[in-house]
């Protein structure tokens, strides 16, 4: 005979269900666990892009700074060298250009010069008056206006252009001499590269 306070197999069951519903809900409430090595995969993954994106960055960061050096350096040496000519007789930068320019275009007034160096004519004519007085440089008559006057350079002018070009060669000669043999080969085959680029 059954007890009269036991519970029904029914209420039982249902105690039952309703137990395992509650821990399914319970379970689908929580996060499925994730893997140690899938969270290393997707940093990686994450620090590769940033990598890529920063080093694309410095990368022209970089170029763009080698470049400005490069010009710099380059500058350097132009001036340099012209500085070397231009003490050889003790020549101005201005009445180095302006010989330089006369021995590569020819004859020309003050006023063409003037504006080939962009300075003023007032200026550019004190520079003719002193490559004039020291014999470097003369006044002819223009060929079509009688008004101006075309300046050339004289005989001591060229002179003084080929001590001043063999002083340059001898200077830059003497800097490379300086250098070991496999800085002197660089040195060498950059020229090659300027000469090609330049060149394009």
């Amino acid at each position: 005979m059954a007890h009269a306070n036991a519970p029904s197999p029914h209420l039982r069951e249902d105690e039952t269900r309703s137990k395992g519903e509650a821990s399914v809900r319970a379970c689908s409430r929580k996060r499925l666990p994730v893997s140690f090595s899938s969270i290393i995969t997707v940093k990686l993954a994450s620090l590769t892009v940033m990598f890529y994106i920063c080093g694309t960055a410095m990368t022209q960061k970089n170029f763009d700074v080698a470049v400005s050096e490069f010009a710099h350096s380059v500058g350097l040496l132009v001036r340099r060298v012209r500085s070397a000519g231009a003490s050889s007789h003790g020549l101005s930068w201005t009445e180095s250009a302006v010989m330089s320019r006369l021995a590569k275009d020819g004859p020309a007034t003050i006023a063409d010069l003037a504006r080939a160096e962009s300075v003023k004519p007032q200026s550019m004519g004190t520079t003719i008056a002193t490559l004039e007085e020291a014999g470097l440089v003369e006044r002819k008559s223009h060929p079509t206006d009688g008004r101006q006057a075309n300046i050339t350079l004289t005989a001591k002018g060229v002179a003084v252009r080929k001590d001043r070009r063999d002083a340059k060669l001898t200077w830059l000669s003497q800097a490379i001499a300086t250098l070991d043999s496999k800085d002197q080969e660089t040195l060498f085959k950059a020229g090659e590269v300027i000469r090609r680029l330049v060149e394009k």
